[in-house]
């Protein structure tokens, strides 16, 4: 068996929501103590266009190093948001520019891989902590 995980899909340009995420995982990591270790956390990208493997780096350099960044082509990025139901559009701005719509919850895997919920956006930290021990045991 392996580990538990957290996923998270977002993209490095996000100005509010993919931030406030990658912090609060951190912090929710940090008051695991050693037993973080133990989870595998991954950020996928939706907008592999810009977010490039040299570009996620650069941007989750600023997280909790234990999350992991994953890009691909537009089409296999398309075929894995599309496996775990994951919405994300792409949003029109001026000047050419786009933004991206995208779902915002973190998703936990126990270490079968089977599916154990959400953590909704905004969560308090404790309900996510009870979660993620949970699937620690």
């Amino acid at each position: 068996m392996g580990k538990p995980t957290l996923i998270y899909f977002g993209f490095t340009y996000c100005p509010e929501i993919c931030p406030t995420t990658l912090t609060d995982i951190g912090q929710w990591l940090e008051k695991l103590g050693p037993k973080a270790d133990r989870l595998n956390v991954i950020f996928i990208t939706v907008d592999p266009e810009r977010d490039t493997a040299p570009q996620l780096k650069r941007y989750l350099s600023n997280f909790d190093p234990r999350i992991r960044g994953l890009t691909g082509s537009p089409e296999a990025v398309a075929a894995t948001a599309k496996a775990y139901r994951i919405y994300y559009s792409k949003v029109p701005l001026e000047g050419g520019e786009y933004t991206l719509d995208h779902s915002t919850a973190v998703y936990l895997f126990d270490r079968r891989g089977e599916f154990v919920g959400p953590i909704g956006y905004g969560s308090s930290p404790d309900q996510a902590l009870e979660r993620l021990r949970a699937v620690l045991g």
